[in-house]
């Protein structure tokens, strides 16, 4: 779980800090840099699991001609022609306790609350002037946040059984788990990995912990990306903590498809696979209560998913999966009140989102971050509500223990929808503005992070409190006393015929617009 991030150099973001809580909504304009934002959690992610360039070269171009020819400085900010040559991260995250490595080897953390920190540099090759040139890490560094800095660092609402539930710390532990020796562009810097058993660094026979450095200026990628249960259990689960941070983009192609029998059986972040999900679930024997036969468990898994569907469609009896034993696929079906089957294929795209949360909401083996942009799209205003509601249920209680019912899970969208705004809790709302910047003599916009006052955001005395007239855009998107001409047919002849006006301008609507906006005006 990522409680905190702070990015400088990173494309528009420049000295952002951001905290975020189970639930987070960040609310802009399209082109302020909410995306940017999931680009730099995504890269980071990336740089957990790939090496420099192959995690630059992972993360969203800006137009088609950088993705044919991809330029990494494309990542760094850019004022004009020149860009920046360094970028830097800071991430606390709350990590699981167990896990297991890429060799199958169990890991379990000594420390769960951690602070990890990264700067890049983009290198010009010497030798090859009109190459892309190359990344290199000027600092990489990995330390435990102590147990009674926790009320400093964490600021939203929780309770002492949901911290006691994830919380671990080596309370005599005074080394990192990953440090850097050296000044930042010296060429002999190294990056040091300490061992992580025992306290202060001494393994369980009081002997001196062994440590290894790695010359910085040649590594290809992150130390923490190799880690290992052997040798650092702690970096390890750090590293699996990133490795979870994942944008999910659900495209209707994919939550249409059917599955066959060998297919993943784990929601894929494009929607693949949510037949052989669901039929998962329903079939897991660890999901029987006692007493309770395999046909009523899978019978019950299919019915919390009808009816958390019918919160968003009325016309839903049953969810179930079809499974078809001469051509080897199962196939999503719902059923309507009229007894009409329906697969996947003929759902409607929004229909299709609303049942893939559902299913992840019940899988409790997802954990860690997931990233969504615009979770309202194909999706009723009426029914925005519904969706909301069904992406906090998927996040962590953060006043119930950790627990199989509680994974240990964050969801973090961004909207710049109004019906959204108005309906996610004041203190998980975070307003996405671009700003001017003047430093090192030079003029330039990025965005910044603002929150509601009287929100536990602004514990933090740094934190931005948004303008309420920046709000009024959200709160009352049609501006009743503004007449656009709807007749300015740019020329179009097929136009011309009509008169034509707003829904906003008409005599019956009017009242009620103007009647929200004295409203809004008396905040």
């Amino acid at each position: 779980m990522l409680t905190r991030l702070k990015v400088s150099g990173f494309k528009n973001l420049m000295d952002v800090d951001i905290r975020f809580s189970p639930f987070t909504c960040i609310a802009g304009a399209n082109g302020v840099g909410k995306s940017n934002l999931f680009d730099a959690i995504q890269f980071l992610s990336a740089l957990s699991d790939r090496s420099l360039i192959e995690a630059a070269r992972s993360i969203r171009e800006e137009n088609e001609k950088s993705r044919k020819n991809p330029d990494i400085r494309s990542l760094f900010h850019r004022v004009g022609d020149e860009y920046d040559t360094e970028m830097s991260f800071e991430a606390e995250m709350l990590i699981p306790k167990q896990g297991i490595d890429d060799l199958g080897q169990g890991a379990k953390a000594s420390s769960t609350f951690l602070r990890y920190t990264l700067i890049v540099a983009y290198r010009a090759e010497q030798r090859f002037p009109k190459s892309l040139g190359t990344l290199e890490i000027l600092k990489e560094e990995l330390v435990r946040i102590k147990k009674y800095d926790i009320q400093e660092n964490l600021l939203f609402d929780y309770s002492k059984q949901w911290i006691n539930s994830w919380f671990e710390s080596q309370s005599q532990r005074r080394v990192p788990f990953i440090s850097t020796e050296g000044e930042k562009y010296d060429d002999d810097r190294k990056i040091k990995v300490h061992q992580d058993s025992g306290s202060s660094g001494r393994d369980e026979g009081g002997s001196v912990g062994t440590s290894r450095k790695f010359l910085a200026k040649t590594l290809p990628r992150t130390v923490l990306s190799e880690s290992n249960a052997l040798e650092s259990p702690t970096a390890l689960l750090a590293k699996r903590e990133m490795q979870s941070w994942r944008i999910l983009q659900l495209e209707p192609s994919s939550l249409r498809e059917s599955d066959d029998f060998m297919s993943d059986t784990v929601l894929g972040m494009d929607g693949s696979h949510l037949p052989a999900t669901l039929y998962r679930l329903a079939n897991d024997i660890e999901n029987l209560n006692t007493g309770e036969s395999l046909d009523d468990s899978e019978q019950q898994i299919y019915a919390q998913v009808a009816n958390t569907l019918s919160e968003l469609i009325h016309d839903v009896r049953s969810v179930s999966i079809d499974r078809d034993e001469k051509r080897q696929l199962l196939t999503l079906m719902v059923q309507g009140r009229d007894g009409t089957f329906h697969p996947a294929r003929a759902l409607s795209d929004g229909t299709l989102r609303f049942l893939a949360l559902a299913v992840l909401n019940l899988d409790h083996e997802t954990q860690g971050l997931l990233c969504l942009e615009e979770p309202e799209n194909g999706i009723h205003p009426e029914r925005i509500p519904a969706i909301l509601k069904l992406l906090q249920s998927i996040a962590t209680d953060a006043n119930e223990p950790v627990d199989i019912d509680n994974p240990l899970r964050q969801v973090i969208i961004n909207t710049h929808s109004p019906a959204v705004v108005l309906q996610v809790p004041d203190d998980s709302l975070v307003i996405a503005e671009l700003k001017e910047i003047v430093n090192n003599h030079k003029r330039y916009k990025g965005v910044r992070f603002s929150c509601l006052n009287d929100t536990w955001r602004t514990k933090d005395e740094a934190t931005n409190i948004v303008a309420k007239g920046r709000l009024l855009g959200y709160l009352n998107p049609v501006a009743s006393n503004e007449k656009i001409d709807v007749n300015n047919n740019g020329g179009n002849p097929k136009l011309k015929s009509k008169k034509r006006s707003r829904v906003a301008d008409r005599d019956d609507i009017q009242p009620y617009i103007t009647g929200f906006t004295e409203a809004i005006l008396e905040l």
